[in-house]
């Protein structure tokens, strides 16, 4: 197979890939160059965790619980996760290849603004924060402050 060959059958699975989605979860876009993998974290939220998404994109989160805490959602194939302002809440997920997921961190913004808050930027400009450490402070977040998982989990 030429490398020309492997780009055009690689593109084709990715953008029978997206119109699954799309079929799936008509109310996400799915685009291939900008929110694709924010865009699956968000379906992955509302299948297995008490929210809901905006239908309409809002500033500074993505959906809201039955008891009406706003969530920013964000997912990763990477190493680390990223926000711009502090959130109320935050669920952030790993993501990996073979299709599972790993919820990385669950709670209250505040935690991350705190062990942050010495970094130039912090709530005005997109920073990162390295999985490790965030999978550190989910594990002392209470857990009446996380976001709870769907009791049935939607198929």
């Amino acid at each position: 197979m030429t490398k020309l060959q492997a780009i055009s059958d690689s593109l084709g699975l990715i953008v029978r890939g997206i119109e699954q989605l799309r079929a799936a979860f008509p109310n996400q876009q799915f685009t291939i160059d900008g929110r694709l993998v924010g865009d699956i974290g968000e379906v992955i939220a509302e299948r297995d965790y008490d929210l809901t998404l905006h239908l309409v994109q809002q500033p500074g989160h993505d959906a809201v619980t039955s008891d009406g805490r706003d969530v920013q959602i964000k997912a990763t194939f990477k190493d680390s996760l990223t926000f711009v302002k502090t959130p109320a809440y935050y669920l952030g997920f790993k993501l990996y290849e073979d299709g599972h997921y790993e919820e990385i961190y669950n709670g209250p913004g505040e935690p991350i603004y705190d062990r942050y808050q010495h970094r130039k930027g912090i709530g005005e400009t997109l920073l990162s924060f390295p999985i490790g450490e965030l999978r550190e402070l989910s594990q002392h977040v209470q857990t009446s402050k996380r976001i709870p998982k769907r009791k049935e989990l939607n198929s």
